[in-house]
């Protein structure tokens, strides 16, 4: 134990570079300064070692090398280097070289690596939202080395033309549109050339932020698009557009009948999501529908118009004035025509249906509003109804018409009109009863008046 306290009184008060029994630095690494991108090397050398067990340091941690050589100078006399290809900001730092010798750790003197080039950014200017004309804040700030660092100003795609020492805040009094900034920045040791901006890593060696995008207004709805459609309901999807930082609230869709007029269906929706479900729309109808969003900073414009087309659904009402002739040879039916809201499609075909006996006979089907049967006889005491059909299926049926010769048709009508003079006869009767007994009641009160008359009178 007193050999090794001697030992290390012993090195500590020795020359620089003499230590530990005979373990000597003949070469420590010196401080270099280098450009960004390029190589730089540090050397160490140390005598008195048996092996070569030499370690290189950088600010207090060990640095892992898979290429580390080791030069022989002679006995017991070793050299390594260690060394970085394209040196970065990152690599800048203090380093030195350990020896361990005896349970002991030697080191050299250190060197410093300092890294001139680019200055990279510590502070980048943020998106802002803002209303229109609102006085509002942009910062900057880059650092080397070396120092000091510029910061150069863009507006809108024109220079500030005084440079500003980094770090650097641009006062914006307020704008009314949407415009870019971002800034600039270089070494003092490096000559600022504007027009060799693109040649970052030769005539220019500077920083250039990523443009910066102000924003004071919302953009408008994109993607607008139809993902689900029946005959009466529509579902619209959209993506909003740039929001201005501020969170959407409300959107509103509008829909017209037809492109180019004024909404005369406006909608307010509450999103997330951004779908809306129209409803309660008229089959086989073209539509247009666009979108707009509403947040703090106001309202978007409008999304383009986007045009769909409703499909075909069956009709909602059945023909009606079914009517017949029947002539000595065929039977002619005819029956009124749709109006085109009941239609709700296209008109394909009209089905016309029997029932003969109680048995319900094939349907035939009719192009037009009429149709014309052979065969007379054949249909006495039939019942027929006629329906509209469109692609989609065929819509409700007709109030059934009894089809009756003619003769019957007259008797009935005839027992029709024997029925309401019988009906009227014994109203007349009722009527004559209760006037007679009405009138024997006033006659008695005429008698009774007589009897009990006043004396006096």
């Amino acid at each position: 134990m007193r050999l090794l306290l001697w030992s290390l009184v012993v090195c500590l008060r020795a020359p620089a570079g003499i230590c530990g029994g005979g373990v000597v630095f003949t070469k420590h690494p010196t401080n270099q300064t280098v450009s960004q991108g390029k190589e730089v090397r540090l050397g160490c050398a140390v005598e008195g070692v048996s092996e070569p067990d030499i370690t290189w340091m950088k600010d207090g941690e060990k640095l892992y090398s898979t290429d580390q050589v080791f030069l022989t100078l002679g006995e017991q006399h070793w050299e390594t280097s260690h060394s970085v290809k394209s040196v970065q900001q990152q690599d800048a730092g203090q380093y030195w070289c350990e020896v361990e010798f005896h349970g002991l750790t030697f080191s050299s003197r250190p060197a410093w690596i300092t890294v001139e080039g680019v200055p990279h950014f510590i502070q980048e200017p943020q998106d802002v939202a803002t209303f229109p004309n609102t006085p509002f804040n942009l910062s900057c700030a880059a650092v080397g080395p070396p120092e000091p660092v510029e910061v150069q100003w863009w507006l809108g795609g024109v220079r500030e033309e005084e440079s500003r020492l980094s770090p650097s805040a641009l006062h914006i009094p307020g704008v009314n549109s949407s415009m870019k900034f971002y800034c600039e920045a270089k070494n003092a040791r490096w000559d600022f050339r504007l027009q060799n901006r693109n040649r970052l890593h030769q005539s220019f060696v500077g920083a250039e932020l990523d443009p910066y995008v102000y924003q004071c207004c919302q953009k408008q709805p994109v993607d607008l698009q139809v993902i689900w459609m029946t005959d009466s309901n529509v579902t619209l999807s959209w993506k909003p557009g740039f929001s201005g930082h501020s969170e959407l609230s409300t959107c509103i869709v509008q829909v017209v009948k037809s492109k180019g007029h004024r909404g005369d269906l406006q909608q307010e929706v509450q999103v997330p999501p951004h779908l809306h479900v129209l409803s309660f729309l008229r089959s086989h109808s073209n539509y247009s529908a666009r979108v707009s969003c509403v947040n703090e900073v106001g309202a978007s414009p409008f999304s383009p118009w986007l045009h769909f087309s409703t499909p075909e659904s069956v009709p909602s009402a059945p023909p009606r004035n079914l009517s017949f002739d029947l002539l000595e040879r065929h039977l002619s039916l005819r029956w009124a025509e749709l109006q085109e809201e009941e239609l709700q499609g296209k008109l394909q075909a009209y089905k016309l249906q029997w029932i003969l006996g109680g048995e319900l006979q094939e349907p035939l089907l009719f192009k037009q509003n009429h149709a014309q049967l052979s065969g007379a006889g054949r249909f006495f005491n039939a019942s027929f109804q006629v329906s509209a059909c469109t692609s989609a299926g065929c819509g409700p049926w007709s109030t059934p018409v009894l089809v009756l010769p003619a003769s019957v048709q007259v008797q009935a009508q005839r027992s029709h009109i024997w029925v309401g003079l019988l009906l009227g006869l014994l109203v007349a009767v009722v009527v004559g009863l209760l006037l007679t007994t009405v009138a024997r009641r006033r006659e008695k009160e005429t008698h009774f008046g007589s009897a009990f008359k006043d004396p006096w009178s």
